[in-house]
């Protein structure tokens, strides 16, 4: 059986892809600033957009959407103010998106939420 964080990696793997085929520009991924970590870092034209995935393998626990609480919205905002800083890039628009996906019989299925928060 495939681990957590190998399922993980494949959900990260696969929004990747699907974020690219639409004609984003992946700059990072897994970024890291303290305790937190943004999952992609992606440029849509001139925004830049950092991107939460969010993976399921069932309803147990709500969609993969609902999992992006209030709670790390705030630490998402967080990381992305570090990126910033770190990257030394002033004014620019920047927005937050998330991709649920949820498997099913093996299968992702993507649902991408632009400007989510």
């Amino acid at each position: 059986m495939i681990d957590r964080r190998q399922r993980g990696t494949a959900g990260e793997d696969a929004a990747a892809e699907y974020l690219r085929n639409y004609g984003y520009r992946i700059l990072e991924r897994n970024y890291r600033f303290r305790r937190g970590e943004i999952d992609i870092v992606a440029q849509d034209g001139a925004t830049l957009v950092f991107v939460e995935v969010k993976a399921r393998h069932s309803k147990e626990f709500g969609t993969p959407e609902e999992g992006v609480t209030y709670r790390k919205r705030n630490q998402l905002r967080k990381i992305a103010r570090g990126y910033l800083f770190d990257r030394n890039i002033g004014d620019r628009a920047c927005r937050f998106d998330v991709i649920g996906i949820e498997y099913e019989n093996g299968s992702p299925h993507l649902r991408h939420i632009k400007d989510a928060f």
